[in-house]
């Protein structure tokens, strides 16, 4: 009786650790597909990611810590370059400027471009693939070229706006001066940027369920009403995207105005928009301790002003 007992309690342990043993592949298997694999092909975008953006965000916020002085070479500040750039009245007419521009801007830009999204959706226009590549085809050529050719274009030596008005004895156009400059630089960024947004809000309105269509068309809704109702409130997140995203970029504009300051180098001083000012104090001043306290004040700058958007539009969809 002892024996037989003793032998199944030999078999159990055996089964036991048998089991264990093929547990534990298992467990490994499940883990490498769950955990191991997932960041094993997200390893490369990682790599790249900390030695292109963390690294160098680490190092300017390092720097911005420290400043040179004439004696004793580079000392530790800690916020007295911050400080300073709060109270720099350059700092902050470049960030009048490009409130400025981002308020007239960026509701137009978003305007047209939601306008065309909801004109191809819709099927009124024909060739609607080639209307989509010649809307965005301008996204495409890069900021400096656009730059460039509307330089060209409104420039009151040599542009042909300035030549048709000299033959006709009227008066240049006045865009690269004081008061036309903001305008000029709305123009090329909203020529460049609204495919980009049209193609994004358009996106959006495709993913839109047809029965809904259907369900309107039923209650006898068509036209504006169906955009109105259904179109735009459904894709009224991806609207607040795309105006987050232009906020950004407005207040961190910078090929534009540095390439018409070699054609308006009275209007575009150093310090016209933010990073332009950073750059100059990199640059050509030699200032890189300031010019990197400069650029992350202009970064918690826009993460204020997104949040504040954000925040409203938010309370807004609410109510």
């Amino acid at each position: 009786m002892q024996k037989q007992q003793q032998v199944e309690a030999d078999h159990s342990t055996l089964a036991v650790s048998t089991m264990k043993q093929k547990l534990v592949p298992l467990r490994w298997y499940r883990w490498r597909q769950r955990v191991a694999l997932p960041y094993l092909f997200l390893a490369p975008f990682l790599l790249l990611f900390i030695l292109f953006f963390i690294l160098p965000l680490g190092y300017a916020l390092g720097i911005s810590l420290f400043a040179d002085r004439l004696v004793g070479g580079t000392v530790f500040v800690g916020s007295q370059n911050y400080l300073q750039a709060f109270q720099d009245s350059s700092f902050w007419e470049g960030i009048r400027h490009m409130l400025l521009f981002m308020v007239v801007q960026v509701p137009v830009m978003l305007c047209l471009a939601l306008t065309f999204a909801l004109l191809l959706d819709s099927g009124v226009t024909k060739l609607r693939t080639l209307f989509r590549l010649g809307f965005f085809l301008p996204y495409a050529i890069p900021s400096v070229v656009s730059a460039l050719l509307w330089g060209y274009l409104y420039s009151p030596n040599f542009g042909p706006f300035a030549q048709i008005a000299s033959s006709l004895h009227l008066p240049a156009p006045g865009f690269l001066t004081d008061s036309g400059m903001l305008a000029f630089l709305g123009i090329i960024v909203t020529w460049q940027w609204t495919g980009y947004n049209m193609i994004i809000l358009y996106a959006a309105l495709q993913a839109i369920p047809p029965e809904l269509y259907e369900a309107a068309l039923v209650d006898g809704a068509t036209g504006w009403k169906v955009a109105r109702y259904i179109k735009i409130p459904l894709i009224a997140p991806v609207l607040v995207l795309a105006c987050v995203l232009s906020i950004i970029g407005s207040l961190q504009l910078f090929n534009e105005p540095q390439i018409m300051a070699t054609l308006a180098p009275n209007v575009i001083g150093d310090h016209y928009t933010p990073n332009l000012y950073a750059y100059n104090l990199a640059f050509n001043d030699q200032q890189y301790n300031y010019s990197a306290a400069i650029s992350f004040t202009l970064g918690a700058i826009v993460f204020v002003c997104s949040y504040i958007f954000m925040l409203a539009t938010n309370r807004g969809r609410l109510r």
